[in-house]
């Protein structure tokens, strides 16, 4: 905070001017020139000082920008990096622009409706349509939990999607698939035949060690997973859980041990494409050469859960084994499986008629059943 004295034409001016901070931690700097005399200066300084007091006390809105800048360093502390980067790129590619200059408190629910729905890519999916409005409704959220906004304004916001088409290998399939990746020493074998006998996450198979796997107790513990974004870490729902190991499993991992090296830390070989996530394709393009369904890697999980469903598994086991926390998950492999259906259609009235049921007469031209 200053008074400064300026000569011009021969004559004395002020000039004022103060530095502080606003309400959010902000410098700010405020002047005043060509001040007539010291009196009026020092006036002007006071009533500066005021505003900027003011400034310290009131709540400065945010541009939207700002406030996505602020969510991400936050969210930096308790959310995966994985996370942070994933609303940083899909909110500053879809978003951001839109509202580069826009106070947070005043974009209303017409303006985010028609920047997800109308105004983006009309190429995107209502997958990704769906991404972007749940990361949008978050920043919100957190605006009303810190209290600078009192209403989430995407509140009644939808975007509805078709359920995924989710493929499954049949049991011959998956035997077939099983049997020729092992005949062909396929380098995925024992990755594949890994995720079918336990339902295991690809990034949990990833990180699993000898050290998880207790063969006196027949029983796996997963408990960590990697991503390439995130490295080694919890599981995604961050607890850990039981997989029990079955005859075939016991015998599959007894003589895969024995085939590496002792000193090897984890259970599977690290491929360089299953590292950099081409696992999908390269599942996708071994079923594409046996000429069975075209499934994905991530199907083969499906694959564990819906056979074990069909078979008669309950429900609550397999949301244990698999690491479900909600149950309409869960449910959503039940329906693919279709136990709830099964043995429905026994029950209608009626039937077809055999062959030799059936004696057709044909009279004037009519035909009859007798």
């Amino acid at each position: 905070m200053a008074i400064k004295t300026i000569e011009k034409n021969g004559k004395k001016i002020y000039e004022v001017y103060i530095n502080g901070l606003d309400s959010r931690g902000r410098r700010v700097q405020k002047k005043r020139r060509g001040i007539e005399t010291l009196r009026k200066a020092e006036v002007a300084e006071f009533e500066l000082k005021r505003e900027l007091a003011k400034l310290r006390e009131e709540q400065v809105p945010y541009y939207w920008h700002e406030w996505l800048d602020e969510c991400l360093k936050r969210m930096k502390i308790a959310h995966r990096p994985s996370t942070v980067i994933n609303y940083n790129s899909m909110l500053g590619k879809w978003i951001t622009p839109k509202w580069k200059k826009v106070f947070l408190n005043q974009i209303t629910k017409m303006q985010i409706y028609s920047a997800i729905f109308e105004e983006s890519d009309k190429k995107l999916s209502p997958y990704t349509r769906r991404t972007i409005l749940k990361m949008v409704r978050r920043i919100f959220q957190m605006a009303v939990e810190e209290g600078i906004l009192i209403k989430n304004p995407t509140i009644g916001i939808q975007c509805r999607v078709p359920e995924a088409d989710q493929k499954v290998l049949t049991n011959k399939e998956t035997d077939f698939f099983l049997r020729e990746a092992k005949y062909t020493g396929h380098r995925f074998y024992p990755i594949w035949a890994l995720a079918l006998m336990t339902g295991m996450r690809s990034g949990e198979m990833f990180a699993l060690r000898w050290i998880d796997i207790d063969f006196e107790a027949r029983l796996i513990t997963v408990s960590r997973q990697w991503t390439n974004k995130n490295g080694f870490g919890p599981t995604k729902t961050q607890k850990s859980r039981i997989v029990p190991i079955s005859d075939e499993l016991l015998k599959f991992l007894k003589e895969l041990k024995l085939k590496h090296s002792a000193e090897r830390e984890f259970v599977l070989p690290q491929l360089s494409e299953w590292e950099h996530g081409d696992q999908a394709k390269v599942t996708k393009d071994f079923c594409r050469s046996l000429g069975i369904t075209p499934v994905k890697f991530h199907d083969l999980r499906a694959t564990f859960i819906t056979n074990l469903l069909a078979r008669g598994e309950s429900l609550a086991r397999v949301m244990a084994m698999v690491g479900h926390t909600q149950i309409k998950t869960t449910n959503t492999y039940l329906r693919k499986a279709g136990v709830e259906l099964t043995g429905a259609t026994d029950r209608l009235g009626y039937g077809l008629p055999d062959d030799d049921e059936c004696n057709v007469l044909n009279l004037k031209g009519r035909s009859v059943v007798e």
